[in-house]
């Protein structure tokens, strides 16, 4: 087991409350009823955890063993989480009712690893049906970010997969496409919801405030008619660099630092206005981005006052 797998142990148990320590440890069942046994559960927690690691390493564990443990602490803490629940339909004709679990969790891992090149996906069947996915996003220059996965929650008798509030919002649309790829269905909604501890009563609070309130501000400010055609913005910095710690190299400069930052896409407005409503940026947006229809300008310049 090398370092980067024993430091992800590490860190998932130092996470688990000591009351909830051995139960969420014999559900995971990697560690023997024997090798539980040999461990002082009322020792300092640091210690208590290097000795669970060194177990972990004598079993040989792995970064999946280490993802399984991670779901199962999430599952005891769903209602901790934000959840978001997306909702398809069958297309015509299309009979999605025989349901072969294994067979999904393989064509999903495949449909993810094949559109991005660093994640890694790990399974765990829950009841009713259900299968809790956890997925560690990289990019395609680093590997998977193992301290901040989203996880999802399919149920494969419904039509719905609840996600949780991922860090990595731009990752929502390819999961959206990789349930369209497989299912063949067509995400219908997405809305903001708690899921109660118990799976049974999934709802416990649906944000409709929240979503009133940012279609409310995005429309006051590019109102609800088509926006202009633009391809680009343009945004020039010069300003001294500004800090609250005393001494550097930066703070010392005498010379303004200068930049350039370009937004471009084949209808730039029309994209900007549905940043907030899709949820990958907050509202309002920046007034650099929203000014641009009222001042007629594609090009900033941007100084201290």
């Amino acid at each position: 087991m090398d370092e980067t797998v024993s430091e992800f142990f590490r860190r998932t148990i130092l996470k688990i409350p000591l009351t909830e320590m051995m139960t969420i440890l014999k559900t995971w069942n990697f560690l023997s009823e024997n090798q539980l046994q040999t461990v002082n559960f009322r020792q300092r927690k640091e210690s208590l955890v290097q000795d669970l690691v060194l177990l972990c390493e004598e079993n040989r564990a792995s970064l999946n063993d280490a993802a399984l443990l991670d779901i199962i602490y999430t599952q005891f803490h769903r209602h901790q989480k934000v959840w978001d629940v997306f909702q398809m339909s069958k297309g015509p004709g299309e009979d999605t009712d025989l349901f072969d679990m294994e067979q999904f969790k393989s064509s999903f891992k495949k449909i993810l690893k094949r559109a991005l090149k660093n994640v890694t996906v790990s399974f765990r069947d829950a009841e009713e049906n259900a299968v809790w996915i956890r997925i560690a996003w990289g990019t395609q220059y680093r590997k998977p970010n193992q301290y901040k996965p989203a996880y999802v929650v399919y149920y494969s008798q419904t039509p719905y997969a609840f996600t949780s509030s991922s860090q990595l919002k731009s990752n929502l649309p390819l999961l959206g496409q990789t349930f369209e790829t497989h299912n063949s269905t067509t995400p219908l909604q997405e809305r903001s919801l708690g899921l109660d501890i118990n799976m049974d009563s999934r709802i416990i609070h649906e944000n409709k405030t929240e979503k009133e309130r940012v279609q409310r501000v995005t429309q006051e400010i590019f109102g609800d008619y088509p926006q202009p055609r633009l391809e680009f913005a343009q945004y020039k910095l010069e300003t001294k660099f500004k800090s609250d710690l005393n001494g550097g190299i930066l703070a010392e400069r005498e010379e303004p630092l200068r930049c350039l930052v370009k937004f471009s896409s084949p209808h730039l407005l029309e994209a900007l206005k549905s940043l907030a409503p899709a949820g990958i940026a907050d509202a309002p947006l920046s007034p650099l981005l929203t000014c641009i229809p009222n001042k007629g300008m594609n090009y900033f310049k941007i100084r201290d006052k």
